[in-house]
């Protein structure tokens, strides 16, 4: 059954799915004439509430939850697994990516605000769905995405994350998996509870320690590694473009692998394109959806310019400082190896790195298959689905789960279709409204587009 999984796997996370998603990052960051520039502009707006505004949360907060979802194991396991495949160059195809990725960021932000709704409960809903019906009007297609968003939650945004969560605390605390399950279980329970505006209060305080201790951690560890980080640097550059021939601690990779290694785990950590973010933008407080859209964008930026590209960093130094012991390893492994040759340090900015990274992931991604139940069937699906989230995360956390993990990882690539025909279809809504409000300088002005009520009992 595994190796038809791996298959599969194989086949929507393939060069098609590549191509279509940088392509789609290339193209919007030439109709949004290099949207990236603002990012900047997009940090300042992420700082300053829009208090007047109509919406669930500030953008700071939606942002946070956005963030809380996207910034994961990902961020360092999945660059491992890049250099141990495509060698040290595959960080420079990383990070490249997350610098076109802004641009998808960015237009599925505004698109989420523009055809956003209030439900019933009075609770703002927005994401691919609601573009699909309400701009391409093609609801088939944001039923798609939400089904297979609605289950790829429970796999990607949730059992595996648990898993991940006690297997770290059980290796380096030996702890009971059923021990921290529960203590997981009961602490996810009280958040999502509460509902978004529960989960932005935790995610506003956890995202900025997480990513913060994290981010200094590195630092630190570059400073240590100081007399390796120069070559490091070129190493990565120069191995983008020609290849790593064998030696070093690295494994021989090709330009091709590094290519493709690095834009396949570049799109996976910042999620851009996949059409997950944009749910939590939706509920956001904003007078317009260009302000959302760059606050939105600045997530990448976080994410995979900053957070990627410094793991990036300390993987590559710490392999070079240590060739015999390093070399060869691949994903977790070169993770946790890289990260241990700094004593005490590394291996408690990688351990509180993956836990908090990992349980802020199942925070973000309870909000996103919460909404898409709802679009599916009504407010009526809230309380069972949080009840529902919450058991699968004991669950996740004493059960291995490799056959959901494959399954939900399928289902999570094909979420990025529907919602690419959105980006791609609404692209001219993107650039109009870019136009109107950042171009002719009317980031202060309030949109005329009406939030309409939708009852979906």
């Amino acid at each position: 059954m595994m190796d038809i999984i791996s298959s599969i796997q194989g086949v929507v996370w393939g060069p098609v799915m590549l191509v279509l998603l940088f392509g789609t990052h290339v193209f919007l960051t030439i109709r949004t004439k290099v949207i990236q520039r603002y990012v900047f502009k997009g940090i300042k707006l992420s700082i300053t509430p829009d208090k007047e505004a109509e919406g669930d949360v500030s953008g700071f907060g939606a942002l946070a939850t956005a963030l809380a979802a996207t910034i994961g194991t990902g961020n360092i396991v999945g660059v491992a697994t890049a250099i141990a495949s495509g060698g040290p160059g595959a960080v420079f195809w990383v990070w490249l990516t997350g610098l076109f990725g802004i641009a998808s960021k960015y237009g599925e932000a505004v698109l989420a605000i523009k055809y956003r709704v209030k439900g019933s409960d009075g609770a703002m809903n927005g994401g691919p769905m609601y573009a699909l019906e309400r701009g391409l009007k093609q609801k088939w297609l944001g039923i798609l995405f939400a089904l297979f968003a609605g289950f790829a939650c429970f796999g990607i945004g949730n059992g595996t994350q648990g898993n991940s969560i006690t297997g770290m605390v059980q290796a380096n605390f030996g702890i009971s998996p059923y021990i921290t399950g529960i203590v997981l279980t009961i602490g996810t329970g009280a958040v999502i509870l509460g509902g978004v505006k529960s989960i932005a209060k935790v995610c506003e305080k956890l995202v900025p320690f997480m990513a913060g201790f994290y981010i200094i951690g590195c630092i630190v560890i570059l400073i240590l590694n100081r007399s390796y980080l120069g070559e490091a640097f070129t190493t990565i550059i120069k191995s983008a473009f020609t290849g790593n021939a064998m030696g070093g601690g690295f494994i021989g990779a090709t330009v091709m692998m590094a290519i493709r290694f690095g834009i396949a785990r570049g799109l996976f950590t910042n999620e851009s394109g996949l059409g997950s973010a944009p749910i939590a933008d939706a509920a956001a407080m904003t007078r317009n959806p260009v302000r959302q859209g760059l606050i939105a964008m600045t997530g990448v930026f976080w994410d995979t310019i900053i957070v990627c590209a410094l793991t990036g960093l300390v993987l590559v130094s710490s392999i070079l400082r240590n060739p015999g012991e390093l070399g060869g390893l691949t994903g977790g492994d070169l993770s946790s190896a890289a990260f241990a040759t700094i004593p005490v340090i590394g291996p408690a900015v990688l351990t509180i790195g993956l836990i908090t990274f990992a349980w802020s992931t199942i925070l973000g991604w309870s909000y996103y298959g919460e909404r898409c139940w709802v679009y599916l069937v009504g407010e009526k699906a809230i309380m069972p689905f949080r009840v529902a989230w919450t058991i699968v995360v004991f669950i996740g956390s004493v059960v291995s789960l490799d056959l959901v993990w494959g399954i939900a990882d399928i289902l999570n690539a094909l979420m990025a279709f529907p919602n690419l025909v959105a980006l791609l279809g609404l692209s001219g809504v993107i650039a109009a409204e870019t136009k109107k409000y950042l171009f002719d300088d009317n980031m202060d002005a309030w949109s005329d587009d009406e939030v309409p009520l939708v009852d979906r009992h």
